[in-house]
């Protein structure tokens, strides 16, 4: 994730702290129904606005909807990477989270707007 790599466990562990906090804020927030599945098909495990996720825990960590523009500046800025949900093809507007995990609720946040606008 950063250059100081930290064990596979502590990633996990931070990632999955990261995901509850979300999780919790954004139900007790913006009114969205926490997710009913840890695992399973694509987005089972998702924050939903509408009806549309905009947010997920995969891959080891938390994927979240955006603008394409918004991503490729978050990716160049070293905020995460374009998420490739298994089949090679890089999803344009989603971003695999990755860095300062105190950064992800702001992005959640803003990815909530992101969905219920469209």
């Amino acid at each position: 994730m950063d250059g100081s790599r930290k064990s596979t466990e502590a990633i996990d562990a931070d990632v999955m702290r990261a995901w509850e906090a979300i999780v919790a804020t954004l139900v007790r927030e913006k009114r969205v129904k926490a997710p009913s599945a840890t695992r399973g098909r694509f987005g089972s495990n998702g924050l939903k606005t509408n009806g549309k996720i905009f947010a997920m825990l995969a891959q080891s960590t938390v994927v979240v909807k955006l603008p394409r523009e918004r991503v490729e500046a978050l990716v160049a800025a070293g905020a995460g990477e374009r998420f490739d949900p298994g089949h090679g093809r890089l999803m344009k507007e989603w971003i695999a989270l990755q860095g300062d995990t105190r950064r992800w609720l702001a992005l959640a946040r803003e990815a909530h707007a992101f969905v219920s606008a469209g």
